[in-house]
């Protein structure tokens, strides 16, 4: 995992991507957030390098997104998708790790997801043919990924979370087939301090998304 920082002053926020983002959609969520931005690139993504073999766990993830803060000082997180799951499985070990938590469509919680084709995880967003085939390219480096996540969950048991007293944002989308909007509720539940927005699809509702993000972490 590698890490870039955008911006400059407090707050700092560790920004974590979704499975297969391109480098421009890693940094979409940090539009309009205050302070400094610390974005992650996960490895076989970008120009980081590729995973090592058996990399693809929450838990993993959770230590290396957990060593980057460290690093970087970072006392609030924004996760999507997988980097999502990965923050639940952080929290669930270590319920204090952050002041303040947004997880943007998160795809499971403590029931495993579906097994994806790597075609189907390619399409089902949708877009122009130039973004399916910047898609296409950056999913040539994950057959691991798509063959190792599948049958795992972010928790064992979604009440450990319930000792993050933290406030914690959660994002979800109704119209979006690989992250399905009752997952979203599930794990804003699953919180004390949970609050969960739903948008048919984020992105195309981006300005809407921004200003719960901007307003959420600048608190």
């Amino acid at each position: 995992m590698t890490h870039r920082s955008f911006g400059s002053g407090a707050p700092v926020t560790l920004v974590g991507h979704g499975l297969g983002a391109t480098p421009g959609e890693a940094r979409l969520p940090t539009s309009g957030l205050p302070g400094t931005k610390v974005v992650v690139t996960l490895p076989s993504h970008g120009d980081a390098p590729d995973a090592p073999e058996g990399y693809w766990t929450y838990r993993r993830i959770a230590a290396d997104l957990r060593a980057v803060a460290r690093e970087t000082g970072a006392t609030r997180a924004l996760g999507v998708s997988l980097t999502a799951g990965a923050l639940l499985a952080l929290l669930a070990g270590e319920p204090d790790a952050f002041e303040r938590v947004a997880l943007l469509l998160p795809a499971v919680l403590d029931e495993p997801r579906r097994m994806l084709g790597r075609e189907e995880a390619i399409t089902a967003v949708g877009g122009p043919p130039d973004y399916q085939a910047e898609r296409r390219l950056a999913f040539a480096r994950l057959d691991g990924a798509l063959a190792e996540l599948p049958g795992q969950v972010a928790v064992p048991d979604r009440a450990a979370l319930a000792r993050v007293t933290a406030p914690v944002l959660v994002i979800g989308a109704t119209r979006d087939p690989l992250h399905p909007g009752d997952v979203a509720e599930q794990v804003a539940a699953s919180f004390p301090n949970g609050r969960l927005e739903l948008v048919p699809s984020w992105l195309t509702h981006r300005g809407e998304v921004r200003g719960w993000l901007s307003d959420f972490l600048r608190g």
